[in-house]
């Protein structure tokens, strides 16, 4: 593999929170390509389901295909079942898919949160397949190990909705003032069993300015 391309799948920071009511998925907008900022507003989280989204880190056409061939499997097990698929049945298709191209693999580490009937819940999904439920918080990336200095410290069981959103925003502006390959500004989706939103540049603005990590 091209020493360069190596490089590109270095550079990121995403966060799964678990919260009393839902689960936030978070990530900046930077992408790299060694030491070249490739894209000043990459997308990194993707709606695959009603209830269910995936954070991506790695390679992003690997990511944007894994994540079109989730939302459409994720589709057709509504049709097929008459149900929505729970968010460990979708990590465990993600988890499967990437498994059988373990020779061939997607150069990948992705998230997928939810809610379903079951509650709100985050799993990490490595690029060969391996799924592990994660029971607060997780992050992906060569900026996690600053993300998670924030997210150790001021976590805390059954955090308000918005609560966790200051923290994952503080964790993620924590690894942007750190990681080279994290920048650019945040975005920042909310998912409760009654909406998967996307916050708005305007209430990302209101958050960052109250926010001082």
């Amino acid at each position: 593999m091209p020493e360069q391309y190596q490089e590109s799948m270095k550079g990121t920071t995403t966060i799964g929170l678990v919260f009393s009511d839902g689960v936030i998925l978070s990530t900046e907008k930077r992408a790299t390509m060694g030491f070249m900022i490739a894209s000043k507003k990459a997308k990194k989280v993707y709606q695959v389901a009603d209830r269910i989204g995936i954070t991506t880190a790695g390679g992003v056409g690997d990511a944007q295909q894994l994540a079109r061939i989730l939302t459409v499997e994720c589709s057709l097990y509504q049709i097929r079942r008459s149900r929505p698929i729970t968010v460990g049945a979708s990590a465990t298709l993600l988890s499967n898919y990437l498994n059988q191209n373990r020779y061939f693999p997607y150069y990948v580490q992705l998230l997928v949160g939810g809610v379903d009937e079951h509650g709100p819940s985050v799993y990490s999904v490595d690029a060969l397949g391996g799924s592990t439920k994660e029971e607060e918080i997780v992050a992906t990336g060569s900026g996690s190990p600053m993300a998670y200095g924030v997210l150790e410290d001021r976590f805390k069981s059954k955090m308000t909705e918005q609560e966790a959103i200051d923290l994952s925003i503080r964790a993620l502006k924590a690894a942007m003032k750190r990681d080279a390959g994290s920048g650019e500004g945040v975005h920042v989706v909310v998912i409760t069993k009654d909406k998967y939103q996307e916050l708005s540049e305007d209430m990302l603005k209101k958050y960052l300015a109250n926010n001082h990590a």
